[in-house]
């Protein structure tokens, strides 16, 4: 299995790394100070699992790697409009796109039967701009529940987790799953193929929709916000209106809230990604969180009040941070 990982950041390195431990033919599209590090010493992962270094090939130019079976994606999603000139040269008829993103993917309703059928969500994929450069047909969906943070160049901290759920569009149990899957566990991860992820993205999105803006706007970690009583209330009013939303179009999380906080909690002052984006002074990707789930609740007319002024506030914060 040849694996392109396009965006080999803190979990784009994480799962390249993993894989090379399992024998598949890996390489790791990167730059910087990071592209270095990882040229020079490979990809080194601090886990409580056990500390490894995998030194798969690593490169910041895709034309030298040419097409593969699988490109994971680990960058911004924000970032796929522009990808093309990156992912085309890895590309043939065949090869499968794994976007390991947070919120609502540019396919959501590709393959999705009833009213919705085909629909685009303009906030994810503004005029066709993204499924133009990934093609739906190639998109494979999956839903990270692992955390990990680039320490230093080359360096990814593992938190916790390894599970990251797989599966269709079309709700199929395919063969490029299964081939996934089975290349991710020999890797000592866990990836189960889903018959509908979606119902994973909306509990992934559970957490994502709320901390992740809340976080970037307190500054605060994980824990802070959970024990925060005002915080802690608003985040349940978004929850509760995500839920809403996701039950409008069919999926049900099965988690209730009370767990899912607790869950959060449990995870210590781990700051998330948006949070460290904030400091890091990159674009903050809020598109995918906040505005499509707003967008679609105007498609089912489910009412999102605190949705709606948290995306309103983080949406300024994400506009005069990239200024």
């Amino acid at each position: 299995m040849k694996v392109a990982v396009l965006g080999a950041g803190a979990i784009g390195a994480y799962v390249g790394a993993a894989l090379h431990r399992a024998d598949a033919d890996v390489h790791l599209v990167a730059r910087g100070p990071h592209l270095a590090a990882m040229r020079r010493d490979g990809v080194r992962v601090l886990s409580p699992r056990g500390d490894f270094t995998a030194r798969a090939h690593a490169t910041d130019d895709p034309a030298e790697i040419g097409p593969v079976d699988f490109v994971l994606l680990g960058l911004k999603a924000n970032s796929y409009a522009a990808c093309g000139p990156l992912i085309e040269p890895l590309l043939h008829d065949s090869t499968a796109v794994v976007a390991a993103q947070n919120g609502i993917p540019w396919w959501y309703f590709h393959r999705h039967g009833g009213p919705h059928d085909g629909r685009r969500v303009e906030s994810v994929d503004p005029d066709g701009a993204v499924s133009a450069v990934l093609a739906p047909e190639r998109a494979v969906g999956c839903v990270v529940y692992a955390a990990t943070e680039l320490e230093a160049p080359g360096v990814v901290r593992h938190l916790e987790g390894t599970r990251f759920s797989v599966g269709e569009p079309d709700r199929s149990v395919s063969v490029r799953c299964l081939a996934l899957s089975e290349a991710m566990q020999a890797g000592g991860l866990k990836c189960p193929v889903e018959t509908d992820l979606r119902n994973d993205i909306w509990l992934k999105l559970l957490g994502n929709i709320s901390f992740n803006p809340i976080s970037a706007l307190a500054r605060a970690t994980m824990r802070q916000m959970c024990l925060h009583g005002g915080t802690r209330q608003v985040i349940e009013t978004m929850m509760r209106e995500t839920l809403d939303v996701a039950q409008a179009l069919g999926c049900e999380v099965g988690v209730s809230i009370e767990r899912r906080l607790a869950g959060a909690e449990k995870v210590g002052d781990h700051r998330t990604s948006t949070l460290q984006d904030l400091e890091r002074g990159k674009p903050l990707e809020l598109d995918v969180l906040l505005a499509a789930v707003v967008e679609l609740a105007e498609i089912t007319g489910v009412r999102v009040p605190t949705l709606r002024t948290v995306h309103a506030i983080s949406d300024l914060l994400a506009l005069r941070s990239a200024a």
